[in-house]
């Protein structure tokens, strides 16, 4: 498959493999990619962290309601 990428990525990719971090273009765009993934978990990892500083917060102020795991046990699992 050949693609075009365009003058600036077809510069960026030149300059990678003339550094040596990769040996060809498929290695530079495998390294991207790859890259890119990593980055995307880390951002996932940080909003999940933000969401649960934020419900922690309001536990902490009191503005949600809490359940002791005797309560839940005992909504899931009703006695006969």
């Amino acid at each position: 498959m050949n693609v075009n990428l365009g003058a600036p990525y077809e510069v960026a990719i030149k300059s990678i493999i003339e550094k040596g971090y990769a040996g060809n273009r498929t290695e530079v765009i495998r390294q991207a990619i790859m890259a890119y993934k990593r980055i995307i978990e880390e951002e996932e990892l940080m909003l999940v962290h933000r969401g649960v500083m934020t419900e922690m917060g309001e536990l902490e102020a009191g503005k949600a309601e809490t359940y002791s795991f005797e309560e839940i046990k005992e909504i899931l699992e009703p006695e006969p």
